[in-house]
């Protein structure tokens, strides 16, 4: 077996430095192009890719680079891989049993009457994954030879790349029971049964040129998953014990990332594989096990969450401490792979030079990695000039202009402005809106058309005046406003056709950030956001949404909801400083809003929504960890409505939130009415929010829009009549999962008349006077 190379990353974006897997896997579902076209331009994409790892200095025949593409999710790659297909996919299946890229996407979309697999937050991070769907029934089997194909494919242009699989034991901790699977079930049980098809998946990965394999295993340093720390290093120690005693198989590195593997580094360090790979970033340094003689340690110091520059030198002391523990060898890594980052921040011609300084993106992270690969092969002075260019470009960092603003820090807070008045003054005080019984409204965002997008550029580029631009936005809102009275809805948005991201569009507004022109990461799927980078102290200098709001409620003398992103959310979907706590951050975010909130209710504006679709997304892994989180969290909310009137119905919309884990919070948080969703998991929320005792306005979302199925009038009354069964009807919303932005106008138009209807047929059945 060939030794481990002394630099490496744990992946790369795969989205394309222009979105380009983006556009062909959309051209691919519109129709515009076969698969042919998507096969060709996907292959082009990892092609270029591997050369240009190999240009920034990782080796094209050492297995420095990784193969880490995907079309959608790594873990459905696993899944289809391993042949885990919930049973209503079944019939997609070829004659030879394996699932090609058709059946691949209709399993991650759905498609008419067959719900896709539900989707969720991996880890702590802003991407989303597949959840797959295990029972006893489950019958596993190689299903696909993609990733093995494309190790192929990489020997074929003189490359031995690094396979990167989901490992067996975070892909089944990582899954829900099926539909058939009896009550309790637990997805880990069936870890034998599963373990063949990877020693089988990993002898065909050798046959094609792999010498290393990385099995990607980030369960193991979660606290926040279903099994317990106990149970998932049994699991893997089981695991590693037979993938590990196959006798055809690449040497097997470990990758556990995104935080401390805990006594779970001494199981991995007694485990027979060649390679572990530990996160130095968001974990400390192991302590010394036995079983490390022989193997490689790659360590994780190259932060693959966040775009800083960082302190190289440090990064350089923890791969020399890491050397002390008895390793064979060790070698530098990033903490995670980098399809948390954008590509190339030398591709921002916007940004002010000096910030550019501060910065590294995947191309530059590569780079960090192999300058401290050299200083492991040679030493420290071999890497001193790139150490000192690092350390003065951190040290210009926390002296610069704006990056401490006395006005913001001056401000002081104190315990009332945390809070409102207790929430049943406040329901008392909102039957003044004079809302019906399961009151029917959206989440915010109607689709961004291509026309909307176009006219945004050409505005940007300069090529159309600021008020034909401000008119088109005007007509725009016009239309939904329009749209959403006939359609009957009770509480209106305005659509939001004047922001491009409900973040960037905050960060545009705000003191403190700046943003990207192609800092674009993948989110899910096709989809990928701009994350706005928030380098210094956060103020608001103008309002930033009255105006927009206010005419939209000038046109309904239905109440328009005022839209704002939650600071919590601002700081998930952004790059944001790591020179202070993020409570701190947080709360300056906070106050901006807070100022906002009063000027939106002095235009009129009754209800507004501050969205926090990423309060799970930062809960830390550990629950030691999880208690502050939650404090600072709840509190930047709750600085952020605590001085909205009694009068003023203040509603906040949750994502992938997994309720039951978070519930305490979500309460905390105080908000009138809470949204969330809840309809690809088939209303499933609704147990844990009656068994909480939950008795605030909830949502739970009815409509999946992550799929561009039209959920029928039927569907979404089973949904409403579950909700109507355990929660009081007094409680209830009727609303989408999320935003209607990815959506089209016909699909979204006709989802909301089924729900509509669905709402009408559920009120008169539980007689309610409407």
């Amino acid at each position: 077996m060939t030794g481990f190379p002394e630099g490496t990353i744990l992946g790369y974006p795969r989205i394309g430095r222009r979105r380009e897997l983006k556009k062909a896997v959309e051209a691919f579902w519109s129709g515009r192009i076969d698969e042919q076209e998507l096969e060709a331009t996907a292959a082009e994409l990892r092609a270029t890719t591997r050369e240009r790892l190999a240009a920034l200095g990782l080796g094209r025949t050492d297995s420095a680079i990784p193969e880490s593409f995907s079309y959608y999710d790594q873990v459905l790659d696993a899944a289809v891989a391993v042949g885990a297909i919930p049973a209503r996919f079944e019939d997609l299946r070829s004659e030879d049993g394996t699932v090609g890229l058709p059946a691949y996407f209709t399993i991650a979309r759905g498609e008419g009457d067959r719900a896709p697999l539900e989707m969720t937050k991996w880890f702590d991070s802003n991407y989303h994954y597949l959840v797959p769907e295990i029972g006893p029934e489950t019958v596993f089997s190689l299903s696909s030879d993609r990733l093995v194909r494309e190790v192929a494919e990489g020997v074929a242009a003189g490359f031995v790349t690094r396979p990167v699989v989901v490992g067996p034991v975070t892909l089944l901790a990582l899954a829900k029971a099926s539909d058939d699977a009896p009550e309790r079930f637990d997805p880990l049980s069936r870890l034998d049964d599963l373990l063949p098809v990877y020693a089988e998946l990993l002898a065909r990965l050798k046959d094609a040129g792999a010498e290393w394999v990385q099995l990607d295993e980030p369960a193991l340093v979660s606290e926040s998953l279903p099994a317990s720390t106990s149970e998932l290093s049994d699991a893997a120690a089981r695991a590693l014990a037979v993938l590990g005693g196959a006798d055809a198989r690449p040497s097997i590195l470990v990758a556990a990332p995104y935080a401390d593997l805990g006594d779970t580094f001494a199981v991995l360090a007694a485990a027979p594989v060649e390679a572990i790979a530990v996160d130095l970033v968001r974990g400390g340094l192991p302590a010394a096990a036995s079983g490390l003689e022989g193997k490689t340690l790659v360590g994780g110091v190259i932060d693959g969450h966040n775009i800083w520059r960082g302190d190289l030198d440090a990064a350089f002391e923890r791969l020399e401490a890491l050397r002390g523990l008895g390793a064979a060898s060790v070698a530098a890594s990033t903490s995670t792979s980098l399809l948390h980052v954008p590509h190339d921040v030398d591709d921002e011609s916007a940004l002010d030079p000096r910030l550019v300084s501060w910065l590294a993106f995947a191309d530059q992270k590569v780079g960090q990695v192999v300058t401290l690969a050299r200083g492991l092969s040679y030493d420290r002075s071999s890497i001193a000039g790139e150490l000192a260019a690092a350390t003065e470009a951190l040290q210009d960092r926390l002296s610069a202009p704006g990056v401490r603003d006395g006005a913001v820090r001056a401000r002081v807070l104190g315990d009332a402005d945390f809070s409102r008045v207790p929430y049943e003054e406040r329901e008392e005080a909102q039957e003044a809106l004079g809302l019906p019984a399961l009151p029917l409204t959206t989440i915010g965002s109607f689709p961004q058309t291509g026309d909307i997008r176009r006219a945004r550029a050409r505005f940007t580029r300069g090529e159309i005046p600021a008020e034909d631009y401000e008119e088109f936005l005007r007509r725009e809102v016009a239309s939904v406003v329009a749209l959403q009275e006939d359609l009957g809805l009770d509480v209106l948005v305005h659509g939001e056709p004047e922001r491009n991201d409900m973040v960037q569009y905050f960060a545009e507004h705000l003191d403190g950030f700046d943003v990207t022109e192609h800092g674009w990461v993948q989110s899910y799927g096709s989809r990928a956001t701009r994350p706005s980078i928030l380098w210094g102290d956060v103020s608001r200098p103008a309002p930033i949404t009255v105006e927009w709001s206010a005419y939209a409620q000038s046109l309904t003398a239905k109440h328009m909801k005022g839209m704002l992103t939650g600071p919590v959310t601002i700081l998930a979907w952004s790059f944001v400083r790591d020179d202070q706590p993020l409570g701190e951050t947080a709360n300056q975010v906070a106050l901006a809003l807070r100022d906002e909130i009063a000027d939106l209710e002095a235009a009129g504006i009754a209800i507004i929504q501050v969205d926090e679709p990423a309060l799970r997304e930062l809960l830390p892994l550990k629950k030691a960890d999880q208690a502050a989180y939650l404090q600072w969290s709840v509190d930047s909310f709750r600085l952020a409505t605590g001085g909205a009137a009694a009068g003023t119905q203040v509603h906040t919309h949750l994502c992938y939130s997994e309720f039951g884990v978070v519930i305490d919070a979500i309460r905390a948080l105080d908000a009138d009415v809470t949204s969330i969703e809840a309809a690809r998991s088939r209303m499933e929320v609704v147990t844990d929010i009656a068994a909480a005792g939950f008795d605030h306005g909830i949502g739970p979302g009815v409509y999946d829009i992550h799929s561009p199925r039209v959920p029928g009038v039927d569907e979404v009354e089973a949904l409403l009549r579950r909700a109507v069964d355990e929660i009081p009807t007094r409680q209830l919303w009727v609303n989408p999962d999320c935003g209607l932005k990815t959506r089209g106008y016909d699909e979204t138009a006709a989802s909301l008349r089924n729900i509509v209807e669905a709402t009408r047929r559920v009120r008169e059945d539980v007689s309610v006077a409407v």
